[in-house]
């Protein structure tokens, strides 16, 4: 099958308007394992083309924004907030989080729902659970629509956070190894991970902070370098909530995200003919366009779309609109 037909470069369609019935979610909530309570919404009609919307982070959750990808009245749109993450409790829990758990999950919820194949879409973290879902279950996915591709690898891990800043923002880099002690600046990742996951408040919340902070301005095409203080100690912010995303990210992240090394590219042959599109900003730090296109030599049935002049994050111009062209694009394909 052809890769869908797809520009090569983004359009500049508008996404679609947040209003109406579709910002309007029906609840579920989903008991999955011994532990873990999914929170799961439903936008759009329920004749509609079933579409499966999986969140970033990982440990972000859903928003209502995230129907201003899908034509109003034509999907409907299932959003689970996974394990941990969002409305789903424990809140943060770490204990049987994998991302084997999160696609059984997905299995779980599709088939509670009585859906026999749907869209999936998603983005960065999303966009690697999307890839692996369809991996483990092809049978189930109609279509993949993905944005700023992450295959959950080491070497991807080393350029975002460490070979890439030091590349091009080596000031921020600076400052964001800089606090930690000298002997571990070396190996900065090794050192940040088990800092957010310690159980003591005192060292969890100022290194979560941190890495909140610098992975929001890699995300961005024009950053706002963030001013870290000179000591890790002195990094105390009761005026913000405790971002959700550091820990659940320390505990993926520091197990190669539950993946073999290389797996997701090494079982691209069973996307087959699943038609799909990636997304890619030119300038993506975090998830450079390399990553996009070795998984599209795999995949006969994707495409990419590149976005001109634009960084990692949604809300870079140009990118929503593209993710929401290729969602109406592959659903064509697709016959949804």
């Amino acid at each position: 099958m052809a890769p869908p037909a797809a520009a090569q470069t983004a359009k500049s369609d508008a996404v679609h308007e947040l209003s109406g019935p579709q910002a309007q979610p029906r609840h579920r909530c989903f008991r999955a394992g011994a532990i873990h309570n999914l929170s799961v919404k439903e936008y759009g009609p329920e004749q509609g083309s079933p579409a499966l919307f999986l969140h970033g982070g990982p440990g972000s959750g859903c928003r209502a924004a995230l129907c201003r990808l899908f034509p109003p009245g034509r999907f409907r749109i299932i959003a689970p907030d996974q394990r941990g993450a969002g409305e789903s409790t424990p809140k943060g829990c770490l204990e049987e989080n994998t991302t084997q758990h999160l696609i059984a999950d997905l299995e779980m919820i599709r088939e509670a729902l009585g859906i026999r194949r749907w869209l999936v879409v998603g983005g960065s973290w999303g966009a690697l659970l999307a890839v692996a879902y369809a991996e483990a279950c092809p049978a189930a996915v109609a279509g993949i629509v993905v944005r700023s591709l992450f295959l959950g690898t080491d070497e991807e891990l080393q350029w975002a956070f460490v070979t890439g800043p030091r590349t091009f923002y080596p000031e921020l880099y600076e400052s964001f190894s800089g606090l930690l002690p000298e002997q571990e600046r070396h190996a900065p990742l090794a050192a940040w991970y088990p800092r957010i996951l310690h159980d003591d408040p005192a060292i969890a919340v100022p290194a979560s902070f941190v890495w909140h902070d610098y992975e929001r301005a890699l995300s961005q095409l024009r950053p706002s370098p963030p001013a870290f203080p000179q000591n890790l100690s002195a990094i105390a912010d009761a005026t913000r909530a405790l971002p959700s995303t550091p820990r659940m990210e320390a505990h993926y992240f520091s197990n190669g995200c539950f993946l073999e090394p290389g797996q997701l590219l090494d079982n691209a042959h069973r996307l087959a003919d699943i038609p799909g599109i990636i997304v890619q900003s030119r300038y993506d730090l975090l998830c450079p366009p390399q990553t996009a296109h070795a998984l599209s030599r795999r995949w006969p049935a994707c495409g990419v779309v590149t976005v001109e002049a634009a960084g990692h994050s949604q809300s870079e111009a140009g990118v929503e609109q593209a993710v929401a062209q290729a969602v109406a694009t592959v659903a064509d394909e697709a016959g949804l």
